[in-house]
């Protein structure tokens, strides 16, 4: 028993082995199998597909002139389509734009007790108030008052001749005789605009502009928070905090400098209704006074345009004291505007030096015209801006 009882450990140890040999052997068959089941798999796809070649070797001549012709194509073909789509573009940024000048109204009223929705439905009602009752009550003065300086230009001349240094100059550059013959022919409005047809579609491009405007800048008041969360999420996680900061500073900028500017017009063409109204000129006051609010706009040069504007309606409709009256109102004026209305109202949304607003604002009415002009100083402001807080301040942690 003893003998038999010895021998059954040993046998136990021999049959593990040949268990684990068998096992090896089973896993060496199935790695063979796979071995020999791979090649199948390769061939067949390089069958159906081709085998595929060494990679490209980044250092070829061949692949670098290949890559800068495409990169060449795809500018050249990116370049077409901003072009195709720059009146589209337009629209959108000034739609932007606008959009950011009306959310102070929106902060304000939330900062009054009114939910955002709430406070944004009033806005948009209210710019829809305010088109609807310009159109309807200022639109029909606008154009009678225009026609009625249309109308008296040829005696606006005529008043001009008489003047002796004027005269003089007339006999020898014939200005005034050229600008009357011209004025009274009507020929001025079809040459500006390509006869009754271009006037037309002039009109109808206006219209569809200015009404494509405004309902992307009313969608984009609505959309407000949504659209600058959009386009934060462009930026990487781990810095889409600091760029919703920096973005946050950029359109509080933006809309302070659009209602600022919207806020300093309104206030030229008010004191410049008031004006005209005291020393006699009602007959002309609504269409002068919103020419010279549309004009305050334009940086640098918009205030001294209107105020050339009326000015020189008023040495043709008054007497030589009226005129003065308004050439010393408006020189007081601007004066009081550059000095006083314009520092408060832009401190908080626009600091850039005065070098740099000369500056932006010829690049931009050099690419865009007036519209240029308009959105230049608040994106050179916010370019500024992005420089101190990213570049300079990385240059300042070195």
């Amino acid at each position: 028993m003893s003998a038999a009882a010895a021998d059954r450990p040993a046998d136990g140890p021999e049959t593990t082995s040949a268990q684990t040999d068998s096992s090896d052997d089973v896993t060496v068959d199935s790695e063979a199998a796979i071995d020999l089941e791979e090649p199948e798999e390769e061939s067949e796809r390089d069958k159906r597909f081709g085998k595929p070649g060494p990679p490209f070797d980044r250092k070829s001549p061949y692949l670098f002139g290949l890559l800068l012709g495409l990169g060449l194509l795809t500018a050249y073909a990116a370049g077409n389509l901003l072009t195709t789509m720059g009146s589209v573009i337009l629209q959108v940024v000034v739609s932007l734009f606008i959009a950011a000048g009306i959310n102070p109204m929106v902060v304000f009223l939330q900062r009054r007790g009114f939910s955002r929705p709430w406070a944004v439905l009033s806005v948009i009602l209210g710019v829809l108030g305010a088109l609807t009752l310009f159109f309807v009550a200022l639109v029909p003065v606008i154009s009678d008052q225009v026609a009625k300086i249309s109308a008296n230009v040829p005696d606006w001349i005529d008043e001009l001749q008489r003047n002796q240094r004027i005269q003089q100059f007339n006999e020898d550059y014939q200005i005034l005789d050229k600008v009357q013959d011209y004025v009274a022919s009507g020929d001025f409005v079809s040459s500006a605009f390509g006869g009754a047809l271009g006037v037309g579609l002039a009109v109808i491009n206006v219209l569809v502009t200015g009404f494509i405007v405004v309902v992307l800048t009313l969608y984009f008041i609505a959309a407000y928070d949504q659209t600058k969360n959009a386009i934060y999420r462009l930026a990487p996680a781990s810095r889409r905090e600091r760029v919703g900061k920096l973005g946050d500073r950029v359109f509080d900028g933006i809309g302070g400098y659009v209602s600022g500017a919207f806020i300093v017009a309104l206030c030229a063409g008010l004191s410049t209704l008031v004006l005209l109204f005291v020393i006699g000129m009602g007959e002309y006051a609504v269409a002068l006074a919103f020419v010279v609010m549309i004009t305050d706009v334009i940086p640098m040069i918009g205030a001294t345009i209107g105020a050339i504007i009326v000015c020189a309606i008023t040495f043709a409709t008054t007497d030589l004291k009226t005129g003065l009256i308004a050439v010393i109102f408006y020189i007081a004026y601007q004066q009081f505007e550059n000095y006083v209305v314009y520092p408060r109202v832009m401190s908080r949304s626009v600091d850039i030096p005065g070098v740099v607003t000369v500056i932006a604002a010829l690049i931009g009415a050099s690419l865009l015209g007036v519209v240029g002009a308009l959105l230049a100083i608040p994106t050179a402001a916010a370019i500024l801006m992005l420089v101190r807080e990213v570049y300079v301040r990385a240059q300042d942690e070195r």
